[in-house]
């Protein structure tokens, strides 16, 4: 049975599952169960995991759950200029539908790329940056820290580690947010992208350098220049947003919760344990497209079809109430969670810590440069971007005492 034939087959996405996404896991999950039948833009039938024990399950059989996007079985049915067609991605050589052998060589290159980043040089790289923008808002005494800030930190990072020209990142930001939120301009971001990303790898082919792509064209493993290409734009879309919504979902969380108050004015400890709770209770990357079934099977109570596009529901797993039995899941650093994925396709140890490097250099960066500070509206004003797939503000205004930059003069 198709997903979208099962009888009251939700349709994926909504103004409810951008505002309150808990209550909607919570009533699909006392209607569907584990496994819920959705239907995605242009009626594409998927089933969405909110089981943690499913999700596991899922994730820990590469074999049976493929992430080999060739399996769909509705691929007569998607048109050419579908908006999602670059989240699901087919025929593209990338690591993300690499499977078996392959799949483990192509990510041992990229754990060996990422692990030679030196971690003082990140830290620097991202204080530098971090300042740089607060130079820009710091005179003003108001700022939106998500597009004047959280947008423009790690994916300014991310280009200087991976070998781009600092002026290439504003782009970089565009097409990556277009590419995410699978709209009208999804394609054209990717094609921004891609051209962005085969300029550099030419470039580093020509002249190589100290950077995350020159070594991924060093690695010995025979990969071609257009493979590296998308693993590097991979690397980019996965290192981004995610860690651009871990900013500014932690500060949010801090600016609304008493419990971090103290942070706000001076203190550091409850930064670590505000970026956790995050994870757990508001992580960026709600959803991930997809799985596709080898063969039929059962999941959840659930007959799974060959074929059938299963979706990763990481936030309805990570509440998952026979998991969540209290409180404790969010205290003294657990990891437990989805929201770095699980499995040989999760996001490599490497690329988490670099994440996690640049959001808290960037928290640390706001809320020492930033006396006082405060939101500039009411909590219950702030909205969502309009993407199931990705969690973070459309905007986060603050107000704080003006400051000098840096330099002795706004930027």
């Amino acid at each position: 049975m198709s997903p979208a034939s099962v009888p009251n087959a939700v349709r994926f996405g909504g103004p409810l599952l951008q505002d309150d996404p808990a209550r909607v896991y919570r009533e699909l999950r006392r209607e569907h169960g584990s496994v819920v039948p959705v239907v995605l833009d242009g009626d594409a039938p998927a089933w969405l995991v909110l089981g943690y024990r499913e999700l596991h399950q899922i994730t820990g059989d590469p074999v049976l759950f493929s992430r080999d996007s060739e399996l769909w079985n509705q691929w007569d049915n998607i048109p050419d200029d579908w908006p999602l067609l670059p989240m699901i991605g087919r025929r593209q050589p990338s690591i993300l539908y690499t499977v078996g052998e392959r799949h483990r060589e192509r990510a041992g290159m990229l754990v060996n790329a990422l692990e030679a980043v030196d971690p003082f040089e990140l830290r620097r790289y991202a204080e530098k940056f971090a300042d740089e923008l607060i130079d820009g808002i710091c005179p003003r005494g108001s700022a939106d820290i998500i597009s004047e800030f959280a947008m423009l930190l790690p994916v300014r990072v991310l280009a200087r580690l991976y070998g781009f020209p600092d002026d290439k990142g504003p782009g970089l930001v565009t097409a990556l947010n277009d590419m995410i939120d699978g709209r009208e301009r999804a394609l054209a971001g990717q094609v921004h992208l891609f051209t962005s990303m085969t300029e550099l790898v030419a470039a580093r082919q020509e002249e190589p350098a100290e950077d995350v792509a020159s070594r991924m064209l060093a690695d010995t493993s025979g990969f071609t220049a257009e493979e590296i290409c998308q693993d590097l734009m991979v690397m980019m879309a996965a290192g981004h947003q995610p860690t651009a919504d871990w900013i500014g979902n932690s500060l949010h969380l801090m600016l609304t919760d008493s419990r971090f108050a103290a942070s706000l004015f001076g203190g550091r400890n409850s930064i670590a344990e505000a970026m956790n709770e995050v994870l757990w209770e508001d992580t960026p990357t709600q959803n991930v497209a997809a799985r596709w079934a080898s063969r039929d099977t059962q999941l959840g109570g659930r007959r799974i079809r060959a074929g059938d596009m299963v979706l990763l529901g990481l936030q309805g797993a990570n509440s998952d109430p026979q998991v969540r039995t209290d409180a404790s899941a969010l205290t003294g650093g657990n990891g437990a969670h989805f929201s770095f994925g699980h499995g040989e396709h999760r996001c490599p140890f490497p690329a988490q810590e670099i994440a996690e490097v640049i959001a808290r250099t960037g928290i640390e960066v706001v809320l020492d440069r930033l006396p006082d500070l405060d939101l500039a509206v009411p909590a219950g004003r702030l909205t969502r971007r309009p993407s199931p797939w990705l969690r973070g503000l459309s905007e986060l205004p603050v107000t704080f005492t003006p400051t000098p930059a840096l330099g002795g003069s706004p930027a």
